[in-house]
């Protein structure tokens, strides 16, 4: 399957995609900025787009900055709702210990999802259908692999 979606855009260079069948595509910085060991910073990537009611965009980190230099993004995903016209800035964290991390302008610093989102009717209920999970929360199916089966 591969749907597009014409997405008007205000940018330097609009993200593209780096291979065919990418999810994300690449968001860059306009700026220079050094991120020391546990700081964040506001990144600004030039880019203002007007998606279309019924889509979101979302700001996810590359996992190759988040895997070799341990650059994330704080908020992560970012939405982008559908009504907003500013630029899109990410907020980048450096959790490295020691390591200060130098962002150049042009280097890319994130991904944009575009994606469809349902907009719910929220139902007051007095109760909840049973599922099989129930209530259990954070770490309730467990961390090791159940060989049981």
């Amino acid at each position: 399957m591969s749907e597009t979606v014409d997405i008007p855009i205000v940018a330097p260079e609009p993200p593209v995609y780096a291979h065919p069948g990418d999810a994300g595509a690449d968001l860059v910085s306009t700026v220079d900025v050094r991120l020391e060991p546990g700081q964040r910073a506001l990144v600004p990537t030039g880019v203002r787009i007007a998606l279309p009611s019924g889509c979101a965009g979302f700001v996810v980190p590359r996992s190759g900055l988040a895997a070799k230099h341990g650059i994330t993004i704080v908020n992560a995903p970012g939405t982008i709702d559908a009504g907003y016209r500013g630029e899109i800035k990410v907020a980048l964290l450096n959790t490295d210990r020691d390591t200060p991390y130098q962002v150049s302008a042009g280097d890319r610093i994130a991904q944009l999802i575009v994606a469809p989102v349902l907009r719910a009717r929220f139902q007051p209920v007095s109760d909840l259908d049973e599922s099989v999970r129930g209530d259990g929360g954070f770490g309730s199916s467990g961390y090791a692999r159940d060989t049981a089966r």
